[in-house]
């Protein structure tokens, strides 16, 4: 349990950094300042709480549990790609997204669209789908939680528990805080985890007896060799991925933060740091997430290493709901959370574990875009504003994090899909397949409302 209490001491820090940044702010009741910080962040909160925003439980624990079951190609799959399309993205359309906020005022994707090709109902409907499309990834993060929670503690506090504490204390301060609040946690949660994650690697590679030893062991092992090579993955389907991080810049909650820089000439440092950050996260992730796979001294680990076998041997004449018990055992989202309990002593397993607890918990920034994009582009564009006042605004979107946060918990509890596969089958493909639509209204003359209906409606019918 001393690991559960250092994680439950970390979640109590975040939740007084988010009110901390409530108190400090000056426009409580201003939209602007509530939602983005009165655009003000200097370069350090910008660079790390825009890097951190966009790694959550799906890179942290969905990476690791995905290269247990596939290998080393899950780097190669996202990480490499991302840390070129991600920073060429910001500094491409981010940048010129900025200077049009700064300019117009705008607070959310959905006003420039509306301004740019005069769509006001169309424009409700990219909300709408946008909206359903953020809620995968708002989930994972509860689901990340919960599952931490659960492995730190050895079983003692069960998944539903982790996921509600993690979904209270995130909601709690994005109500309190929201942008400013939010920004400031993640910057203080990137850090954590920059910091952790290197002596996590550390100190697993030494409980392991080295992870030359475990590598070479590997090579050695017929069934477990081809995990350190690309060579199951085809060439075409190893392409199609590079395509997945340009839904990165098309998420609204990366949009909104690139509205939130003081200056044009901080987007410079983010786009020369961010793949250095990418590689410091993912590196580790996805290395322990492979040497798991060599572990012989943790029983939860071996138990999803029979699953695996017995869905890889036996699961096409079994029943699908045997196949999908299969699946969740196989499951590896909580591999290296396994592989920190067994290798690390206590109070750093704790340490430790409050750092993956800061990346899984960046769902912060998506429920405060949506919490935006709402007010913005729903309440005051049908005359909320109009008719109540700003005040009255801000508190609406407050009432919405609750709602949208109490909505993500219950399917949290619900949802079969492993992290990884619910991140990229909705989330990330959902805004890959709509990033044609941010730049066709920033660098199209010819784009209309109706393809951008379009392009919305096909993304519908596709993901």
């Amino acid at each position: 349990m001393i690991p559960a209490i250092v994680v439950f001491i970390y979640l109590a820090t975040v939740l007084y950094i988010g009110i901390f940044a409530f108190r400090k702010a000056k426009g409580r009741e201003k939209a602007e300042d509530y939602f983005l910080a009165s655009r003000s962040l200097g370069p350090f909160v910008f660079l790390f709480s825009l890097f951190g925003t966009n790694m959550t439980a799906f890179a942290i624990l969905g990476s690791s549990g995905h290269a247990f079951s596939n290998g080393i190609v899950t780097f190669g799959l996202m990480a490499s790609s991302s840390g070129l399309v991600i920073p060429l993205t910001i500094f491409l359309i981010g940048t010129r997204v900025w200077a049009l906020g700064k300019k117009y005022g705008f607070m959310t994707p959905v006003q420039m669209f509306r301004d740019r090709w005069e769509c006001g109902h169309i424009g409700t409907v990219i909300f709408v789908v946008q909206a359903v499309l953020l809620i995968p990834y708002i989930i994972i993060g509860i689901m990340g939680g919960g599952t931490t929670l659960n492995a730190i503690s050895g079983g003692v506090v069960p998944y539903w528990f982790g996921g509600a504490i993690v979904a209270m204390v995130v909601m709690s301060y994005v109500f309190f805080g929201g942008m400013r609040g939010t920004a400031w946690v993640n910057t203080f949660q990137t850090i954590l985890f920059l910091l952790f994650g290197a002596i996590a690697l550390i100190v697993i590679g030494v409980g392991m007896g080295g992870f030359t030893n475990a590598v070479q062991a590997m090579q050695s092992s017929p069934a477990l060799a081809p995990l350190l090579t690309r060579e199951r993955i085809s060439p075409l389907y190893f392409f199609s991925y590079t395509f997945i991080p340009l839904s990165a810049i098309a998420f609204p909650h990366i949009l909104i933060f690139c509205l939130t820089a003081r200056k044009m000439s901080q987007f410079k440092k983010t786009v020369i740091f961010y793949p250095l950050c990418i590689m410091a996260i993912w590196l580790p992730c996805v290395f322990l997430g492979v040497m798991a796979n060599r572990v012989t001294d943790v029983p939860q680990i071996r138990a999803k290493q029979e699953a695996r076998r017995v869905l890889a041997t036996q699961g096409k004449t079994m029943t699908p709901e045997a196949r999908d018990d299969l699946r969740d055992k196989a499951a590896g989202d909580d591999v290296i959370l396994l592989l920190l309990q067994r290798y690390a002593p206590f109070w750093l397993a704790g340490l430790l574990g409050a750092g993956i607890m800061a990346a899984v918990m960046a769902s912060d920034s998506q429920i405060l875009a949506l919490s935006t994009m709402f007010t913005e582009d729903v309440f005051a564009y049908y005359g909320g504003k109009r008719r109540f006042g700003e005040a009255v605004q801000v508190q609406t979107g407050r009432i919405f994090i609750i709602l949208i946060t109490l909505f993500a918990y219950v399917v949290a509890l619900r949802a079969p899909e492993t992290i990884f596969e619910l991140a990229i089958q909705y989330a990330f493909s959902g805004f890959a397949a709509l990033s044609p639509l941010l730049v066709a209204a920033l660098f199209w003359k010819g784009s209309t409302k109706w393809g951008a209906l379009a392009t919305t409606l096909w993304t519908v019918a596709t993901v």
